[in-house]
């Protein structure tokens, strides 16, 4: 019923239910917008600070991934980086507590925030150093493994 550019205001009225109270509600709403088709997924730009300051903020990590996850699938421009969701996902790469996928992701879009820059590709580069050591899941792994191979490829090494 969301999909098409028509249905603006179904999106948002799922939106909205993603801020329900209700954690199964909210959690379904979430996922509900990980399966949109691409086309429909630009609708979520214009939420992406909410986004970002939903996914500082959240203490559930279900609802967390999700968000990252939706994260994942919009576009981080040079010019509107935020250095706190930058520090967000440094802070969550490092921290062994942390759920793998929220790791992962957080290795992936700490990537597309910081590529426009030698200087933070370095301190990325240093951060995943830094957790090369541990034993890491396959999915940690992967990720860790792909952006490694974007940093090298940048020619800041």
């Amino acid at each position: 019923m969301t999909q098409g550019e028509h249905n603006d205001n179904l999106k948002e009225e799922l939106y909205q239910l993603t801020l329900d109270a209700n954690r199964r509600v909210a959690i379904n709403a979430l996922w509900t917008f990980t399966h949109f088709a691409a086309d429909d997924n630009v609708w979520l730009f214009a939420k992406h600070d909410q986004l970002i300051e939903r996914a500082i903020t959240e203490q559930d990590v279900t609802k967390l991934r999700l968000i990252l996850t939706l994260l994942l699938r919009q576009p981080f421009d040079e010019e509107a980086i935020r250095t706190d969701f930058i520090d967000f996902c440094l802070a969550r790469i490092t921290d062994a507590r942390a759920p793998y996928a929220i790791r992962a992701h957080c290795i992936k879009l700490a990537y597309e925030q910081m590529r426009y820059w030698p200087e933070l590709l370095d301190e990325l580069h240093q951060t995943l150093d830094l957790i090369s050591g541990e034993p890491l899941s396959p999915g940690l792994r992967s990720a860790w493994k792909q952006v490694m191979k974007k940093i090298l490829s940048c020619n800041v090494y």
